[in-house]
C-alpha cells in the first residue's frame, strides 16, 4: 500500500492561475454590469488576497520542513544517546549536545540573514 502524505499539499500554481483567471473574468462582467461596482469591489478585494495567502502557504510550508529536518535530527541524537548509554560511553550525551548546538547556530545564522 503506497504511503500517503498526512497533509498533501494544495496545488498553489493552480490556485494561483485560477484565480487570475476568476479575476479576469470578473473584469469583463464588471465592465458590463457597471451599476454593481460597489459589489465588484468586494469580489476583486477577496480574490486580491489569494498572491499573498500563497506566499505566505510556501513560507510556512518551508519553515515546517525545517521544524520536521531538526526533529528527526534529534530523534537521531536521542537514539544515539541511548545506545552510547547503553554501551557504556564516556559521554552518551555528547550527540544531543552537539545536535542542539548545530541547530542552534544553525538558527542563529538563519536569524541574522547568514543563510546555511
Amino acid at each position: 500500500m503506497p504511503q500517503r502524505h498526512p497533509y498533501p499539499h494544495a496545488d498553489l500554481q493552480g490556485a494561483a492561475t485560477r484565480n487570475t483567471t476568476a479575476a479576469e473574468l470578473l473584469t469583463a462582467f464588471a465592465k458590463s454590469a457597471p451599476a454593481l461596482d460597489h459589489l465588484w469591489r468586494h469580489i476583486f478585494d477577496a480574490l486580491a488576497d489569494t498572491p499573498v495567502l500563497i506566499t505566505e502557504i510556501d513560507r510556512l510550508r518551508a519553515e515546517l520542513s525545517t521544524a520536521r529536518y531538526q526533529r528527526a535530527n534529534l530523534i537521531a541524537a536521542i537514539r544515539a544517546t541511548l545506545a552510547a548509554h547503553e554501551e557504556g560511553e564516556y559521554d552518551p550525551l555528547f550527540y544531543v549536545r552537539d545536535e542542539l548546538h548545530f541547530q542552534h547556530r544553525t538558527d542563529t545564522r538563519r536569524a541574522t540573514g547568514g543563510g546555511r
